[in-house]
């Protein structure tokens, strides 16, 4: 289990944000010092919620001044004045070193810039099955978190391919602050989309936890909302996912941030994917409509990573009733489901939103995201208890001898005897290995074969259409478009090849198939009597 001063961060991330959006520095002014000489006291006559976290915790004696700059004049005048608050993991790192410099390894087991629809890709067929949509310019497999904003920025579909590597190929390992290793072309290159977003940063940074207010809406404290300039929030993004995504700076508990997964929750506290006996173990701090947080008792990091590994909306859209455009000012596009593939097309359709229609076909089409917290729930490790950082970031022993959880974030089956063997001591590294790879290619198989279904839909769809085939029939031929798509894109966008839950992997997968073929029979049929 994580151990709750592991990872810690010394970093604000709730009182001050109730009356300011700070700015962000880069290491702490002052020493630690202790209760009687920092005047915390004062601070608490407004910010109650930060006494209830910090103290009696590990970080009691941590003094306000550590993370907090020009609180004196905040003091004299706090409406005039706003203190300047840091979130940098390097202020984190000087106490917890090992965490800080694991995070920031280059972990050369995940390529860069390798296209999900490449030959040897997740998905071979995906420029013809997602044809219509900006993920066909670039849409690459996952590096690690030193990379999140980095990569985002840099791939092709984001903002048209303007953001480019200061060191060119060279800097594809390069990490550390966003616009130290990537710069500002001005240029948009051909073959390319632009399809950022700002809610989409939201994850994959934490330097705009104090200039967001809750789901991104409009207000005259916040900096950035989900209409903003999508540059401008961008050039305001300097550093990946931070320690106070996940650890409260405050009191050292496990908590969360994401403002749609909170919201989530919070709509059903029993029922959720994350709920055991009927009750969620996560309680919403509100500070003062601003902004929410969520506080765990024991670690569970089903919820810390799903804050950015599930399938959400970010897009702008269409609703299915009407057709009129979904845009950044209405709150789905800041949507966390919490539903696995067998669930999401009715889903999505209730909330009256699709992302784009297929360039052929016309099928009303979701793109999915990352969703491994929804596969994962229900799954064999699930139910036995497992939770993601045992697999992801397992123990390992630093220099000085001590053991703390990597925060690099492995690959479990180039790992297993860290990853598995804790759990599984009788069995060996290449029984385990072995499993894997039997569950993957299994996966993989059905995945290709869905492709390939879906491929003959698109195809005969098309066909038919060229012979004057009558609408009824192209709309029924559609309506199995969609559903076949929503079985088999989730797991393309889902990063584990179905190890996660293989028997939902398999379920959805042949739905697709089945899903396909009767498409294919529909338009069939319609085309041989259109023969006679």
């Amino acid at each position: 289990m994580l151990k709750k001063n592991v990872a810690v961060t010394a970093a604000i991330a709730g009182a001050i944000a109730l009356l300011s959006i700070p700015a962000l520095t880069t290491a702490a002014k002052t020493k630690p010092v202790q209760l009687a000489n920092d005047g915390r006291a004062k601070c608490y006559d407004c910010h109650d919620e930060v006494k209830a976290l910090k103290e009696g915790s590990k970080h009691a004696k941590l003094s306000c001044k550590v993370c907090h700059d020009k609180l004196d004049a905040h003091m004299s005048d706090p409406e005039k004045n706003k203190p300047v608050t840091v979130i940098d993991q390097a202020l984190c790192g000087k106490c917890h070193k090992a965490q800080y410099d694991s995070f920031f390894e280059v972990n050369y087991e995940a390529p860069a810039r390798k296209e999900k629809g490449s030959p040897t890709g997740r998905s071979p067929m995906q420029d013809k099955l997602l044809a219509g949509h900006g993920f066909t310019f670039e849409h690459d497999e996952p590096r690690g978190h030193a990379f999140m904003v980095i990569d985002q920025f840099a791939v092709d579909r984001f903002q048209g391919g303007r953001f480019q590597f200061k060191k060119g190929w060279q800097g594809v390992t390069s990490t550390g602050k966003t616009w130290d290793v990537l710069t500002d072309t001005g240029k948009k290159l051909p073959e390319t989309a632009m399809a950022g977003n700002p809610t989409c940063i939201q994850c994959k940074t934490s330097d705009h936890l104090l200039k967001w207010k809750f789901m991104g809406d409009k207000d005259p404290k916040a900096k950035w909302d989900r209409t903003s300039n999508i540059v401008d929030v961008a050039k305001d993004t300097n550093n990946p996912l931070g320690c106070v995504h996940c650890h409260d700076p405050h009191g050292t508990q496990p908590r969360v941030v994401r403002d749609a997964l909170i919201q989530a929750i919070e709509k059903d506290p029993k029922g959720n994917i994350f709920a055991k006996n009927g009750a969620t173990d996560l309680k919403v701090i509100d500070f003062r409509g601003f902004r929410k947080i969520g506080i765990m008792q024991k670690t569970d990091s089903r919820m810390m990573c799903a804050q950015c590994h599930v399938e959400y909306n970010c897009n702008a859209g269409t609703q299915w009733s009407d057709g009129k455009p979904v845009k950044y000012d209405d709150l789905r596009t800041n949507h966390f489901p919490l539903k696995n593939s067998l669930q999401l097309l009715k889903h999505y359709q209730e909330l009256n939103f699709f992302d784009f229609k297929h360039a052929i076909t016309g099928a009303r089409l979701i793109k999915f995201q990352h969703p491994e917290t929804e596969t994962y729930a229900g799954s064999v490790h699930d139910k036995a208890g497992v939770q993601c950082h045992q697999c992801h970031m397992p123990q390992h022993k630093g220099k000085d001898g001590k053991k703390f959880s990597t925060h690099g974030v492995i690959r479990p089956k180039n790992h297993v005897k860290e990853a598995c063997l804790g759990c599984h001591p009788k069995d060996s590294v290449a029984k385990k290995s072995y499993e894997i790879d039997a569950v993957q290619n299994y996966v993989k198989g059905k995945m290709r074969k869905a492709e390939y279904w879906l491929g003959q839909l698109i195809d005969t769809y098309a066909a038919a259409q060229r012979m004057g085939v009558a609408p009824t029939v192209l709309d029924e031929a559609r309506a199995k478009h969609e559903e076949a798509h929503v079985l088999w894109e989730y797991w393309t966008a889902e990063n584990s090849d179905g190890f996660h839950n293989p028997d939902l992997a398999r379920e959805s997968l042949t739905g697709s198939i089945a899903a396909s073929k009767a498409g294919v029979k529909i338009l069939t049929d319609a085309m041989a009597v259109a023969k006679k």
